[in-house]
């Protein structure tokens, strides 16, 4: 496994080994990588032949006053988690080699990013669109490997790839949770021991909204009620948004007439933790032809 730092390098070892890799995957991370991140390499690892993993902490997707400078870093474990994964080549380039004086191009996928985080965290998308897209053209996967704990990203990055005629399958892993149903996260690092027991109430909240519509329950406005009064409930907890969406269009629904996409974020603290679920109506029962 090698670990390169700059555009040239990386390019060069991609086309000394492409001859022999019929797909190429792609993870791209920013570090302090942990068992979730370890199910997307897996699943690159079981699907292509060369796999390449990005470590970066991407300064354009961060706001003025998000933890850029403090969030978690430890490039020796991550090293140490990509060569147990099966991970050929490590990216870990510096910001000036990805954002060079002068650079001044930005992506940006419009409608996708108006809720949730988009509308919590102005520019945020378009960081992360635009750090794809250079990855993207540095590394020309075949196949890039995203969470779906981030499923806002996800689609958003599905919505960009397809828009702009990338020649890239964007693959979505099912979240990977904690025994006690926390969705794995870089930010759990930051939750004390009792903030981490408190933090439960995420997962917890979600449920009840699975809850309700395994028993029928259609109306959002409801399902709303049920994870507010259920994050209410921890006093370290505070929810900033929860969105009922067309898991496709994300665009917020009134009432489950096919299957949607919760989405919710909620502080702990002062950490934000975000997290989501798909709700499945039940179908309805078939006509009775007797």
């Amino acid at each position: 496994m090698e670990t390169l730092t700059t555009v040239a390098e990386l390019r060069e070892a991609i086309r000394a080994r492409r001859l022999n890799a019929k797909r190429i995957g792609f993870v791209p991370t920013m570090g302090f990588l942990h068992a979730g991140h370890e199910a997307l390499m897996r699943r690159a690892c079981d699907e292509c032949e060369l796999v390449v993993v990005s470590i970066f902490v991407n300064p354009t997707q961060f706001g003025p006053n998000e933890d850029l400078a403090k969030y978690p870093r430890d490039l020796a474990r991550d090293q140490a988690l990509c060569e147990r994964a099966g991970v050929e080549l490590i990216f870990h380039p510096e910001p000036q080699e990805l954002y060079p004086r002068g650079a001044n191009t930005w992506v940006e996928v419009e409608g996708l990013a108006d809720i949730a985080c988009g509308a919590r965290r102005p520019g945020h998308f378009r960081g992360v669109c635009t750090v794809c897209a250079k990855l993207f053209n540095i590394v020309w996967p075949d196949r890039a490997y995203f969470g779906e704990k981030d499923f806002q990203q996800l689609q958003i990055i599905k919505r960009m790839v397809r828009d702009l005629f990338m020649p890239i399958t964007i693959v979505g892993v099912p979240t990977v949770r904690e025994p006690d149903g926390l969705a794995m996260s870089s930010r759990n690092a930051y939750l004390s021991p009792t903030e981490r027991q408190a933090a439960r109430v995420v997962p917890r909240a979600l449920q009840a909204a699975v809850e309700l519509v395994e028993h029928g329950e259609l109306e959002v406005a409801n399902l709303v009620e049920a994870i507010e009064k259920t994050v209410a409930a921890q006093p370290l907890a505070r929810l900033q948004y929860i969105e009922i969406v067309d898991p496709e269009t994300l665009t917020p629904l009134r009432v489950l007439t096919r299957d949607a996409r919760a989405l919710l974020a909620v502080y702990i603290g002062q950490t934000r933790l975000i997290d989501n679920v798909a709700l499945i109506p039940k179908a309805p029962p078939p006509p009775n032809l007797g």
